[in-house]
């Protein structure tokens, strides 16, 4: 019994190990012009890293934003716009990738549903406060007694 313990923690630490292991693939270097450059710097920050997810893609340092870098990087160097790029990635990997998504019936909601969760708010609370209002308007007040005010007033 302890054998087969011991043989399936080793292999559980193997496991392990080997999922742990990153492979690198030395990437040949694109070169690029001083303008490709200046579109790459202005293009990389309107990208969303898809790992971090509340990084643009010029500030994450992950392994998947380091390949998708190259690969717009790779895009820029064969003279392709902004808006082709940005279209390459969203028909890849959807709206996700852009931090400003478009303004279409698929993002509705997005857009709107701050908006429309305010205005929710603020209808529950006037409704709340009409409410408290009117409750107070139709409790009845306690009975007057003169006396007793005429002993108040005197004092």
């Amino acid at each position: 019994m302890r054998s087969w313990a011991a043989a399936l923690l080793a292999l559980g630490l193997a496991l392990t190990a080997v999922s742990e292991a990153q492979v690198t693939v030395e990437k040949p270097e694109i070169p690029l012009s001083s303008e490709q450059e200046a579109r790459l710097a202005e293009l990389l920050p309107d990208l969303r890293c898809l790992v971090c997810q509340n990084e643009s893609l010029a500030e994450s340092r992950a392994p998947l934003a380091l390949d998708l870098k190259y690969e717009v990087r790779g895009l820029v160097a064969s003279g392709k716009s902004a808006p082709e790029i940005k279209q390459y990635l969203v028909d890849r990997y959807g709206d996700f990738v852009l931090f400003r998504p478009p303004f279409d019936p698929r993002t509705w909601l997005l857009w709107l549903g701050p908006i429309g969760l305010v205005l929710l708010a603020l209808w529950v609370l006037l409704r709340q406060i009409r409410g408290s209002r009117r409750a107070a308007a139709a409790a009845p007040l306690p009975p007057v007694d003169d006396a007793a005010l005429k002993k108040l007033l005197d004092e």
